[in-house]
């Protein structure tokens, strides 16, 4: 796939994992949530962050598992519950979270779980 943002073309692979992880922005997270039906709010916005930090500390991707410890708690009392924190990014993220956010957020396809 292709994007157009502020004039410059940005290119995915077909299942739309950025193909130059260096020219990620907003802007292009917007487009490519725009073409998959999707509207960013905050919640995605801190979702997507953390994973760009997460990956720029550690070359690795979080892991659900991990992802839910380190968020789930700092959501307040109703989210308190990992399971429940679960079910909000699986709400958030219909399909499969940690894909979705590592498109989202420009990072490289996440391998397999062995």
């Amino acid at each position: 796939m292709e994007f157009t943002i502020d004039g410059e073309t940005v290119t995915t692979d077909e299942q739309g994992f950025i193909d130059e992880p260096g020219r990620w922005s907003e802007a292009f997270a917007r487009a490519l949530a725009a073409h998959l039906g999707r509207e960013l709010y905050v919640d995605h916005w801190e979702l997507i962050w953390y994973f760009r930090d997460y990956y720029q500390e550690r070359a690795v991707h979080p892991t659900m598992h991990q992802m839910v410890l380190d968020l789930g708690a700092q959501h307040g009392e109703r989210f308190h519950d990992r399971k429940a924190y679960e079910q909000h990014l699986y709400r958030l993220f219909p399909t499969d979270p940690i894909h979705e956010l590592c498109r989202l957020a420009g990072l490289p396809r996440p391998e397999p779980d062995t």
